[in-house]
């Protein structure tokens, strides 16, 4: 079993595929979670062109290994579906989403599973799109709901320009 993102086109017909490649494992008092034991990872980072631009897929744990969207940049958009635990995601969700859309000087999209699951399970929510300054667009904390923002390409070049990092990576 794979955990995958996948895109469709208006056609109807799927276009790419990202299997989460980073696998959870997280110990804490009575929190434990081990997705190695279940899903097997992915190995290929995905990026694929759209009518809105260049976008970075990427699942939950993901989101901690900053290499992987290196390896994919320079893109307008970086999309991170999670369920990051309760735990985890009050402590370091905000932080990394923010850390990610800077450093890649793009946007960033994270849609955030929240509440209590059947299995006890709590997670933690906070969808939220975040501009390549880092400033938080729209944000939804927990429950049904949406978050909305303009992808401005002009923004994403006029910060590309006056700080130039992407352009001056070394590695």
């Amino acid at each position: 079993m794979r955990n995958a993102s996948l895109v469709f086109n208006p056609a109807g017909e799927c276009v790419a595929r990202y299997d989460k490649i980073h696998l959870f494992g997280f110990r804490k008092d009575d929190e434990s979670y081990d997705e190695a034991s279940f899903i097997e990872p992915g190995d290929m980072p995905v990026a694929v062109d759209t009518p809105f631009g260049k976008i970075a897929l990427s699942i939950c744990y993901d989101l901690r290994f900053p290499e992987l969207y290196r390896v994919l940049a320079p893109v307008d958009l970086i999309l991170v579906p999670a369920a990051f635990t309760e735990t985890t995601g009050k402590a370091h969700w905000e932080i990394l989403l923010r850390a990610r859309a800077i450093e890649n000087q793009c946007y960033l999209l994270a849609v955030g599973q929240g509440g209590r699951h059947e299995n006890g399970r709590m997670t933690h929510g906070n969808s939220m799109i975040i501009d390549p300054w880092g400033d938080i667009l729209d944000r939804k904390l927990k429950g049904p709901g949406v978050v909305i923002a303009d992808l401005d390409h002009q923004r994403i070049a006029d910060i590309r320009a006056s700080l130039p990092a992407l352009a001056h990576r070394k590695l």
